[in-house]
């Protein structure tokens, strides 16, 4: 039996709404711009070239005040430039329009943040989308990144030749290396959301690869910003889009998931550390530390590989300046499609991907946020859960895939705490995020979130 859900799909480009794509001609392109063979090869994209961690850069660099905020000016900026342009859906800084975003954090002991977007999901008919295939063939004929036009690409995204940071205004868009792109997401949760793109030219379905999340690691370590995350779907857990991606945006606010409480397991040679979420609605793996960046990647990724060859949907975040990730399978979808979810629940419309599991509950309807407290969050994020006996057979697949055979069982206990939750995170962050809640707008957000770093 084939599992389907009907949901509304996230509008990420403004050249989405034509699935089909305009035809390619062979000479003066489509007249759209885009990123197809039609109209690139002519193209000039900025370049961001970043150097490559090596294992004791990554010793040595701690998550705060870079040397140059170099990334962080670049993506805002190209980001600011967008909005002054009219590309984005909405104002995601406005508080009063109809389309408005509106968030709080909810009282209680982890501080959810319930986030009104009315807007953000009522344009567009319900989509049929399988639920019961992680690994699925990319389809020229659906929507793909290719599609979207030159004007929604922030810049290229490479490691440099030559080991030293480097940028270029308008680099030609080397076409047969097929680079990555950094664009924006034109229906933006939060300030500054982006969309990274790997090797963007191989159409790439939504599956995990080693290179791509190093890659991903890299942009996250480039930032060097705690208030900047990376996020990836998996089909089946609320991914849309089968060409491969990740998310990332600046929230100044250290995110629930982040100040769980957790439990080590496990000790990896080349230095990964390897924790189980405890306290927290929806089961999970921590993974952090790594002699190099690469040693990190390479075991989170193994084990995204491994839940993808087994048909388990997940969802990761990429946290810390690249130095913590959470691994988090779920199962939301597929008891939607067998119809065992609450229709109170279903009601709300949330489609608890990755932001929505690390503690950021995007509402679409004033009700709900009005009614927003930690039981409701709490209540939803059950659901998406594995069973605590399901959640350890995932396990055992991941660390025979990972190649862990024996788990550390002098455990650390309830009281290990994630470093981000009590260094990275400044209590003066709150002051900082309330502004942005006044509609301060787009040049005093930026301020405020380079200003949060104690």
């Amino acid at each position: 039996m084939m599992l389907k859900i009907k949901r509304v799909p996230t509008l990420v480009s403004n050249y989405q709404k034509d699935d089909a794509g305009a035809p390619a001609r062979s000479l003066g392109g489509c007249g759209r711009n885009c990123l197809k063979t039609c109209c690139i090869p002519d193209a000039k994209l900025p370049l961001y070239a970043f150097k490559k961690v090596t294992g004791k850069d990554l010793a040595l660099r701690e998550c705060g005040e870079p040397p140059v905020a170099f990334l962080d000016s670049l993506v805002l900026g190209e980001w600011e430039d967008r909005v002054q342009r009219g590309l984005f859906r909405y104002d995601v800084t406005a508080c009063e329009t109809k389309d408005a975003k509106i968030w709080m954090v909810i009282p209680g002991e982890y501080g959810f943040v319930a986030q009104l977007n009315e807007g953000r999901h009522l344009k567009k008919r319900p989509t049929e989308f399988r639920v019961d295939k992680v690994l699925q063939p990319f389809d020229e004929n659906k929507f793909n990144f290719t599609k979207v036009g030159q004007e929604e690409v922030l810049f290229q995204f490479e490691a440099s030749d030559d080991g030293q940071v480097q940028f270029f205004p308008n680099a030609p868009v080397d076409v047969d290396n097929s680079p990555s792109f950094v664009a924006i997401n034109v229906s933006p949760i939060e300030y500054g959301h982006v969309l990274l793109i790997p090797h963007i030219f191989e159409c790439l379905p939504q599956r995990i690869d080693r290179e791509s999340f190093l890659l991903a690691l890299h942009m996250a370590v480039e930032a060097n910003n705690p208030y900047f995350r990376l996020g990836y779907n998996s089909l089946g857990a609320f991914a849309t889009i089968n060409h491969l991606h990740f998310q990332a945006y600046y929230l100044a606010l250290p995110f629930p998931i982040e100040k769980a409480p957790t439990k080590k397991i496990a000790n990896l040679n080349g230095g990964v550390k390897i924790s189980e979420l405890l306290k927290y609605p929806v089961r999970g793996l921590v993974f952090e530390g790594g002699d190099t960046l690469e040693d990190l990647s390479n075991v989170v990724s193994d084990a995204c590989i491994c839940l993808q060859n087994n048909n388990i949907p997940f969802n990761v975040l990429i946290s810390d300046c690249g130095k913590q990730v959470f691994l988090l399978p779920q199962c939301y979808a597929e008891k939607q499609a067998l119809g065992e979810v609450d229709a109170e629940l279903l009601d709300t419309q949330v489609n608890p991907a990755v932001w929505e599991i690390s503690g950021h509950m995007v509402l679409k309807r004033k009700k709900d946020y009005d009614e927003a407290s930690e039981g409701n969050a709490w209540r939803l994020l059950a659901e998406v859960s594995l069973s605590e006996e399901r959640f350890q057979e995932v396990n055992d697949l991941i660390f025979e895939a990972i190649g862990c055979a024996e788990l550390d069982v002098n455990v650390q206990g309830v009281k290990e705490v994630d470093a981000v939750s009590s260094s990275s995170h400044p209590t003066t962050v709150v002051v900082a995020v309330l502004d942005l809640t006044l509609g301060r707008g787009f040049q005093a957000a930026r301020n405020n979130k380079f200003s949060i770093r104690g």
